[in-house]
């Protein structure tokens, strides 16, 4: 294997062409291998392989600097830059990461995991090299979709302005992760565009039917140029308008023309896009035929490209479920998304209703205020959004949604701690960025029922509101069809208690009443409450319960900074309850590295166990081996 002898970047250089093209294959099968095996992003990666071998081949890393846009496309960099016999532990706890990452390789010149950061990154990188009296060349490589999003074109108007020799290459697959939508993808798509191209060419070809004779040679001529006009003409103008040379495209498997086109144009002196053309999932057939099923996958079967099948439905699916029901009774309840129509379980809806569905590319300020804008004309906009995204429209949702106290409904996905994706899209501060707008209405529900429940009640509200839930399967889906409203501010008592209080929220709720068996078995009487709303509290419960118990213990899957906990404490301040012995469970002041959900909960003590060791020692009673521990004894 020729991957083996790659110890170090320099090392492609010895290479032929056709040498080259042996390290693409083989990292592709083990890029197969390994995601096989312990999940990631799989099609992006494959659709990148020769682009990337290209580019090292090119380019000095780590003097020179290429930043990669998201980072799931960077599987390949990473297998080149040192990191082959470590390759196996990418995304498991403790091992590589699943996007570059600075503390990770010098080769990693800027980390990433949300989109259309890289040509903004790379422009402030171009310019410290300018400051410091330095020459190295800086490379960002950012994909059509993550050019939906408006930082890439602040970004790319600030390059042209600046007129300094970045490199920005283009990978165009015609995807994000659901396929492309919009005017930019036309753009990119479309052979005849525009007025001015189309009355030229119906103006020359009027003028050659005139000319006896050679009129029509001449039109088969022009004929066989049309898409070698198109190429050279239409697909650049935006780009260049921008002040950017453009090259392409270009194809982005044929290793030997990436070369060429990046030696000709690696010492530029001012902005150029290669634009170059990958197919998502390139080698391997089922990642081909299915790009968006196999950008991030779970295990699967190599031979089959099936993953194992679960018994269970996500939160994902549970919420798309629950709203094409109810928009079926409701036609003003319309759906938007953010390039994430799979991921957030909205396929359903698409397909029984994409009249009133929205895509809005990877471009999540603007899902919210066009929410906003829906919600003036009497619709009931359900925006469908992961919470690390979310994170990226607090100004519009302020602003725009809930100044203004609009009806729009944020359903957010993968909240809390998401497991082997990492610090990048960890949903851990939502709680605590949203819970103090004002006219914002937060809840969490506990499982699959009262998720549809409160998607019930926030869709009957007429103001903004909130429901965050956790990624993977729900813990229980009750069948029952009649959804009740839930009125907001009103909590549920699971357990009557008399020694502590433990108010949990959304995913914590299950293991805090387990933490209440376990206590009972050390004889303490715990009382449980699911809060079920962030905001408002149900103060009147909670102070009625926290003065029976006088010990109370917050749990929830958040930042404890300003989140639930804090809530909770400040309205029993408050109160005026005097003498209580006040505990929060959560997430510290750090970003949570990879790993698996359940190992990540019970590092933070957010597991049964966990909760049941700071109830014990709230209440001041030593904690006992745990249940497993007997056991093993």
């Amino acid at each position: 294997m020729h991957i083996e002898k790659i110890k170090d970047p320099q090392d492609l250089k010895k290479l032929t062409v056709p040498e080259l093209q042996q390290v693409a294959d083989e990292l592709r099968e083990i890029i197969i291998q390994t995601v096989a095996t312990n999940g990631g992003h799989l099609a992006s990666n494959l659709g990148t392989v020769d682009l990337t071998v290209a580019l090292h081949y090119v380019f000095n890393s780590p003097e020179d600097k290429i930043i990669w846009d998201v980072g799931h496309q960077a599987y390949a960099h990473k297998l080149l830059t040192g990191r082959l016999n470590s390759f196996s532990t990418i995304r498991k706890h403790g091992g590589i990461s699943g996007f570059p990452k600075i503390t990770e390789s010098p080769h990693d010149a800027f980390g990433t995991g949300h989109s259309s950061t890289s040509i903004s990154a790379a422009l402030g990188i171009l310019e410290g090299r300018e400051q410091n009296g330095k020459s190295f060349k800086v490379i960002p490589v950012i994909g059509d979709g993550a050019l939906t999003a408006g930082l890439a074109f602040e970004g790319l108007n600030h390059a042209g302005h600046l007129k300094k020799d970045l490199i920005v290459i283009l990978n165009d697959n015609e995807m994000s992760i659901s396929p492309n939508v919009g005017a930019l993808s036309a753009y990119l798509q479309r052979i005849l565009i525009g007025d001015l191209y189309t009355k030229f060419k119906k103006e020359t070809k009027h003028l050659l039917e005139k000319i006896p004779g050679v009129g029509e040679a001449a039109l088969k001529i022009a004929q066989k140029a049309e898409e070698t006009v198109k190429g050279l003409v239409v697909p650049g103008l935006l780009f260049e308008e921008l002040g950017f040379e453009y090259v392409g495209p270009v194809d982005g498997h044929k290793i030997d023309a990436l070369i060429e086109v990046m030696e000709t144009f690696k010492d530029f002196p001012e902005p150029v896009l290669i634009h170059a053309i990958t197919k998502k999932g390139k080698g391997y057939e089922p990642a081909e035929k299915n790009p968006s099923i196999f950008h991030g996958v779970g295990p699967f079967d190599i031979e089959t490209g099936e993953a194992q099948p679960s018994s269970r439905k996500s939160y994902s699916e549970i919420f798309g479920n629950c709203l094409t029901k109810l928009a079926a009774a409701d036609e003003r309840i319309v759906a938007i998304t953010a390039a994430m129509t799979e991921g957030t379980g909205l396929s359903e809806f698409v397909r029984a209703y994409p009249k009133r569905f929205y895509d809005v590319g990877i471009a999540e300020p603007h899902a919210a205020t066009f929410a906003a804008g829906l919600a003036t004309q009497g619709l009931k906009p359900v925006v469908a959004v992961y919470s690390t995204f979310l994170q990226r429209s607090y100004d519009e949702i302020i602003h725009d949604i809930c100044l203004q106290n609009l009806p729009v409904t944020f359903a957010i996905d993968r909240a809390g701690i998401v497991g082997d994706d990492g610090p990048t899209h960890n949903g851990t501060f939502d709680l605590s960025y949203l819970r103090h707008i004002p006219n914002l209405t937060v809840m969490a529900p506990k499982d699959g029922y009262e998720l549809r429940c409160m998607l019930k009640t926030a869709l009957s509200m007429n103001k903004p509101a909130a429901i965050r839930y956790p990624r993977g399967a729900v813990v229980d889906n009750q069948e029952n069809e009649n959804l009740e409203a839930i009125l907001p501010g009103t909590s549920e008592l699971l357990r009557e208690g008399t020694d502590i209080l433990i108010v949990a929220i959304g995913s914590t709720v299950t293991a805090a009443v387990s933490a209440a068996e376990l206590l009972a078995d050390a004889h303490i009487s715990a009382c449980v409450v699911n809060a079920r709303f962030v905001k408002p509290l149900d103060i009147d419960a909670l102070s009625h319960h926290a003065e029976k118990c006088m010990h109370i213990l917050t749990v929830e899957e958040n930042a404890l900074l300003g989140g639930f906990g804090s809530a909770v404490l400040e309205k029993l301040t408050e109160a005026g309850i005097q003498g209580l012995k006040f505990k929060m469970l959560g997430i510290p002041d750090t970003f949570i590295e990879q790993g698996p959900q359940s190992l990540l909960r019970q590092k933070l003590g957010l597991d049964a166990e966990g909760i049941t060791r700071e109830a014990l020692a709230l209440v001041g009673k030593k904690p006992r081996a745990s249940r497993s521990a007997q056991a093993k004894n």
